[in-house]
């Protein structure tokens, strides 16, 4: 009975999304292009509900990415390049074929051997190792990607100590740039970048741990714009200092 809810509720999506293909003037003007930046930012609303663990918000927005693929997959079908069917095939095949361990004989232990089998397959497929990391990903989660594929074959720091040393080490190139006046950008990337690389090691996020602290961040400056005597512009920092270890206790 559920299988039967869940095809007739796909169904029903599909063939709304049809007769709003074909009758509704603002869907009948869409392509891939228009689509792509409403998608991107639909797909930030998801993640800033799963940050919150705001499920009934994650529920609507699941729905509305739902709702765009299978707009790409109508717009598909009318360039005659996919259809949904296809699409849907596609990924099915995809997985089976990079699971071995559920649907061949292949043998994994952990997790970790299951990320290195996806990865040769992906190379037998005739694709790069790092084909997979979309040219767009916001910079954080791409220096994480990065890593994480890189490693499944071995170019990986032994423990999280000797990372950590790179992570000073780069802190000093850094400083050498600052007092040369050259080449900060640049070092100050690489900073990042090995911050990133120890975040993995300690099992940390930092996309995650950014964008939280972000959040509070603006929950505590918030706290001094309501609690201000004056306008902040008249404060001195040590006034404002003041609210802010008082918006510490509380946030």
């Amino acid at each position: 009975m559920e299988n039967e809810k869940l095809v007739h509720e796909f169904l029903r999506l599909v063939k709304i999304m049809d007769e709003l293909r074909e009758q509704c003037p603002w869907d009948k003007k869409q392509t891939i292009h228009t689509l792509r930046s409403l998608t991107i930012e639909e797909t930030y609303e998801l993640a800033d509900a799963i940050i919150l663990e705001d499920y009934k918000s994650i529920k609507e927005e699941l729905g509305d990415l739902f709702l765009h693929l299978l707009f790409y997959s109508r717009i598909g079908k009318e360039q005659e390049k996919f259809n949904l069917t296809e699409v849907l095939s596609s990924v099915s095949e995809k997985l089976i074929r990079r699971h071995p361990h559920i649907y061949g004989n292949t043998k994994v232990e952990n997790e970790d051997d299951v990320k290195r089998n996806w990865e040769m397959i992906k190379k037998e497929e005739g694709k790069s190792l790092l084909a997979g990391v979309p040219n767009s990903l916001p910079s954080i989660v791409k220096a994480i990607r990065l890593q994480e594929k890189t490693a499944q074959v071995g170019f990986e720091w032994e423990n999280m100590n000797q990372v950590w040393v790179k992570v000073e080490e780069e802190i000093g190139e850094l400083k050498e740039a600052l007092a040369k006046n050259d080449g900060v950008e640049e070092e100050f990337g690489d900073l990042l970048f090995a911050l990133v690389n120890y975040a993995r090691f300690i099992k940390v996020d930092p996309e995650t741990a950014l964008e939280k602290c972000n959040k509070k961040f603006k929950s505590r400056f918030e706290f001094i714009e309501k609690h201000a005597p004056k306008p902040l512009t008249e404060m001195s920092l040590e006034e404002m200092d003041e609210l802010w270890e008082k918006a510490k206790l509380k946030l």
